[in-house]
């Protein structure tokens, strides 16, 4: 291998190494907030919430760790992360950059997907990844879905994921926010899944620190941002009725996410983990 080659080799291992690092860490910190929620809640009668881990391998390369709690405030929350590598198959390398030639790829990210016991505490989804093929990039975002009515929920939700695009580049809030909105659509009810947030793909700027910045940031601003939305509203009063409206609002969720989710489509035709694939449905849904 000539030295310039080599050299590019290794900055990519390096950047993989250091991706891989921060998903865990993020995966951690977002469980032990989580799990502290689950503290204020707990009881003699009814103990708090404690993530279940479960390793999983991939056939072809690869891995991942599910980590899943059923809690007294959270109903089911995931945090999963996988690093995940291989070929793509043929019917699907026209889907991503850089396998025009050749279908190699290596992934890893963090996803989580949070169901609530109360329906006046939002849904939320959140990811980032870094994908590699013969190019490579940065993808992910957040989004929240209440179940009931809550403007002032979507109002911090919103102000903190703008409060970390502009510390990064003043044209990516608007940008992403309009991703995502266009994104989390559901065209066969002509309605939004829920109250949006932000969503990027290809983030590949030139500078790769930059880049690897901003998605810390995410996952950073997602956490806080959640974190006091879920505090601030997990003890409201809610009534059979709010449940009732909760359900059915959360087969929306599932509708997308079966139907128009990239994600789940890039686990089944990656070979990833069914379990892990499908943790983002709820627990317990209705259809009227």
């Amino acid at each position: 291998m000539a030295p310039e080659a080599h050299r590019i080799e290794f900055a990519m291992v390096k950047k993989k190494s250091l991706a891989v690092d921060w998903f865990r860490a993020l995966r951690d910190d977002i469980c032990a907030a989580f799990e502290a929620i689950e503290d204020l809640a707990a009881s003699r009668q009814k103990p708090a919430g404690r993530f279940e881990r479960k390793s999983w391998d991939r056939d072809g390369g690869g891995g991942g760790e599910m980590s899943l709690m059923r809690g007294q405030v959270f109903e089911k929350v995931g945090v999963n992360i996988s690093t995940v590598f291989g070929a793509f198959p043929d019917d699907f390398r026209s889907q991503l950059r850089g396998t025009e030639t050749d279908g190699s790829f290596w992934a890893s990210g963090i996803s989580l997907v949070a169901h609530m016991q109360n329906p006046h505490v939002p849904a939320a989804h959140m990811n980032t990844r870094f994908i590699c093929t013969s190019q490579s990039w940065f993808g992910g975002g957040g989004d929240l879905t209440p179940l009931l009515p809550d403007a002032e929920a979507e109002k911090a939700f919103h102000s903190g994921l703008k409060s970390v695009c502009d510390s990064h580049d003043l044209d990516y809030y608007p940008k992403y926010k309009k991703w995502c909105d266009e994104y989390f659509y559901l065209p066969h009810r002509n309605e939004p899944r829920g109250a949006g947030g932000i969503f990027y793909d290809n983030l590949d700027s030139g500078d790769w620190q930059a880049d690897f910045a901003f998605t810390q940031d995410v996952g950073r601003g997602f956490r806080d941002t959640y974190v006091d939305i879920v505090k601030s509203r997990m003890n409201k009063s809610w009534t059979e009725a709010d449940r009732y409206q909760q359900l059915v609002r959360r087969g929306r969720y599932v509708e997308f996410n079966l139907l128009h989710d990239r994600g789940t489509l890039f686990g089944l035709k990656t070979g990833g983990n069914i379990e892990a694939i499908l943790m983002s449905l709820p627990p317990e849904v209705r259809w009227p």
